[in-house]
């Protein structure tokens, strides 16, 4: 079974899609904050894939009695074999959750690793391993990050400081449960044009600058402008062994200016904070 916190019209809905059309017999767990959209995305995919297995289970993971509900309904399954993040929160305009919590370190980081500890019986096999894939960032940047604001109270770059620390705790996994069965990834589905970035510019200034990225995207290979495109690290990533897998590799979904979609990779620069 594979785990996915989704977005309705992003990144996790296109890899559902693109995974369903490999495998259309793949049970897919749906973890969503929203639950009447939810069900229609599952209505939608069972009616293209009306042998796939597809369920929803509710869980915002800005919210801790949410990721506890959720993580008690999700042992009641035998096992998960992947489970994937999805991209998070994208703002500079953070603030408290009602946990108290900072809002982008709490939904891009704390929400999804509470969650991952509460599931380890399921995700811990040594004779079957899981694979956690957390959708990262090229915009992770170290400078941006301290362990002693880790939640990026103090700071203007709450969403780059949550995404290297997602880097920084996928090699402290791989670190801590290897030996059980369990291993850890980081991708970057680059700049797709989601809800996410739709939150960042409107739309219609995207359309505006569209021109000009795809030029750039010639020199460039950040643009994958698609959900589709956006996927292509991930789906590469479910198809391979994760014990095979370089735990301090990100890999990247990239898309040449011909719209040719491929992975490349980039290390993880986290190894002085982890000594």
């Amino acid at each position: 079974m594979a785990v996915k916190r989704k977005t309705r019209a992003g990144i996790g809905l296109a890899l559902c899609k693109r995974l369903l059309v490999e495998d259309d017999e793949l049970h897919l767990c749906l973890a969503c904050r929203n639950v009447s959209k939810a069900e229609a995305v599952r209505a939608a995919l069972l009616a293209s894939h009306p042998t796939a297995e597809v369920t929803v289970v509710q869980l915002d993971v800005s919210n801790l009695q949410s990721v506890y509900q959720a993580s008690e309904e999700l042992k009641q399954r035998n096992v998960i074999h992947i489970f994937s993040t999805a991209e998070g929160l994208l703002t500079q305009d953070d603030k408290i959750t009602a946990d108290g919590l900072q809002e982008v370190f709490e939904t891009n980081v704390f929400g999804h690793f509470i969650l991952i500890r509460e599931l380890e019986p399921l995700l811990c096999h040594s004779d079957s391993p899981s694979q956690l894939i957390w959708t990262s960032s090229r915009n992770a940047r170290k400078s941006n990050f301290s362990l002693e604001d880790f939640q990026h109270s103090k700071g203007k770059e709450p969403y780059s400081s949550s995404k290297y620390a997602t880097d920084l705790l996928s090699v402290a996994l791989n670190r801590n449960f290897n030996q059980q069965g369990l291993y850890s990834n980081v991708v970057c589905p680059g700049t797709a044009l989601t809800n996410l970035t739709y939150g960042v510019l409107p739309p219609f200034i995207w359309t505006l600058l569209m021109p000009a990225i795809l030029l750039i995207r010639f020199f460039a290979n950040a643009f994958t402008l698609t959900p589709y495109n956006g996927t292509e690290a991930l789906v590469w990533l479910f198809h391979q062994k994760p014990e095979s897998l370089n735990p301090l590799i990100k890999y990247l979904s990239a898309t040449t200016g011909f719209g040719r979609n491929y992975i490349t990779t980039q290390k993880v620069n986290v190894l002085t904070l982890l000594h």
